[in-house]
């Protein structure tokens, strides 16, 4: 069963966004996120494999958005996310920006683009309130932005 709705749920996923790791990562996140909410799948309201789709394309429209605002936000991370190559300087500049954010701060940024985490998660992670992720994540974009422009 899990083999046939991983086939179709990829095919689904590669024809909407034609990335074929991004579809890896989505199909494998999909399956934790059914395994964890198991229990909230009523077979009355849909078959599985409508569940199974459901959650497949929400995590892969809040993929898709968060990356569409780190491109907008900050192109440096956005770039060094996608394992794109970019210049040995170019390179430098991000890791050396980066580590001038506060430590608090610099969490935040780098569980955010670098492990993808959400809000949620890393308000659990760093043991904080989840104002306090958003609140740290706004002001350490705002500052790299700066540090990033001055930069370039």
């Amino acid at each position: 069963m899990n083999t046939h709705y991983k086939a179709q749920i990829y095919q689904f996923i590669f024809r909407y966004c034609q990335e074929e790791q991004l579809c890896l990562d989505l199909i494998q996140d999909t399956f934790v996120k059914f395994l964890k909410y198991q229990a909230n799948f009523d077979e009355g309201k849909s078959s599985i494999k409508t569940y199974l789709f459901r959650i497949a394309y929400q995590l892969m429209i809040n993929r898709l958005k968060k990356r569409n605002r780190m491109r907008k936000i900050l192109p440096f991370l956005y770039v060094l996310n996608q394992l794109q190559s970019l210049s040995y300087e170019d390179k430098i500049t991000v890791q050396t920006v980066i580590q001038q954010l506060p430590k608090e701060r610099r969490a935040v940024i780098l569980l955010t683009y670098y492990h993808d985490l959400t809000q949620k998660d890393i308000s659990e992670v760093l043991e904080i309130p989840i104002g306090t992720v958003k609140s740290r994540l706004h002001a350490s974009l705002k500052k790299l932005k700066v540090l990033l422009e001055g930069k370039e």
